[in-house]
């Protein structure tokens, strides 16, 4: 699995030029048709290779009306792609966008992102899970900025809190499997954010976020985790500990707490880990030493946390 980010760039200046002639600001206006164009038909007309082409035009576009007409295009293709007979198991790591497969088999999950001018990010996805004998191919629509308090809410397909998800790891309750998500999201010019997402299935349909998280009351739905951009983050799954390790995140003053444009990683590493049908938060993990005296890390038992 590969994650691709659009990149972003400045916006061009604003200000006009005087020494531009009319015919200058024709083929202004035309290169981005032109482009469009080529991106429509001069790529390989085998599927798979068609929407690398689309991709990679979609990576290297610098502006938004670009990345608009290309992102259909990738639609395309994908839909193609995901509803052939073996799309749940056909061979996609040549393929530039984010994706996870369950280890059950159960789903494959593709996300990829538009990188707008303003700094902010458009999510787009496909879910393409087993149904009945068949399968079923489910798009997500990007309502973050809808979502006020997004670690609040379960979700729908339709109502989605976009990210580019790079790792999936299944957990059971109550006879059923979870899907905990790691996803990266870009937000906006100063901020970044790293989400742990849950992705379940109510009547054969995909529900993200569920109350699994052992804190708080209510539980958290999801967590999401802002921090500069100018930063990192890390949120991995640690197979050595059996735990989701992270930067603990800090203000870099603090009269910036509460602004998570100003914070980043403080050198200390906290953990969630599955427990008693739960997720829980240890705070001060040692991530240097993973398996103390040789034997896999287990929090001890508490009845709550702070």
């Amino acid at each position: 699995m590969r994650a691709v980010v659009s990149i972003t760039h400045p916006p061009m200046s604003t200000g006009t030029d005087p020494t531009i002639t009319s015919v200058g600001k024709s083929m202004r206006c035309f290169l981005p048709l032109l482009f469009f164009v080529f991106a429509t038909y001069a790529v390989p007309q085998d599927g798979k290779q068609a929407l690398i082409a689309h991709v990679k035009a979609l990576s290297a576009a610098t502006t938004d009306a670009v990345r608009d007409s290309i992102n259909p295009l990738i639609k395309q293709e994908l839909r193609v792609l995901l509803n052939a007979p073996d799309g749940l198991a056909a061979p996609m790591d040549d393929i530039p966008l984010s994706r996870v497969d369950a280890p059950d088999g159960s789903f494959r999950l593709i996300t990829w992102n538009l990188a707008r001018t303003d700094g902010s990010h458009q999510y787009e996805g496909f879910l393409l899970s087993k149904s009945g004998r068949g399968n079923a191919l489910t798009e997500l629509r990007d309502k973050t900025n809808s979502l006020p308090s997004p670690e609040a809410v379960e979700l729908g397909p339709e109502r989605w809190y976009g990210a580019l998800y790079y790792h999936v790891i299944p957990v059971k309750k109550g006879g059923k499997t979870w899907y905990t998500l790691l996803g990266w999201k870009g937000y906006s010019k100063v901020e970044t954010r790293k989400v742990i997402e849950v992705l379940s299935f109510r009547g054969g349909k995909p529900r993200f976020g569920a109350a699994l998280f052992g804190a708080g009351r209510p539980r958290a739905m999801r967590k999401s985790y802002g921090y500069s951009f100018q930063t990192s983050m890390v949120l991995r799954w640690e197979p050595e500990m059996e735990a989701i390790l992270m930067d603990h995140l800090s203000p870099s003053r603090a009269d910036m707490v509460g602004q998570p444009a100003y914070y980043g990683p403080d050198m200390t590493h906290d953990a969630y880990f599955w427990y008693k049908g739960e997720w829980w938060l240890e705070p001060d993990i040692d991530a240097r030493d993973l398996r103390p005296n040789g034997r896999t890390y287990k929090p001890p038992p508490r009845p709550s946390q702070p």
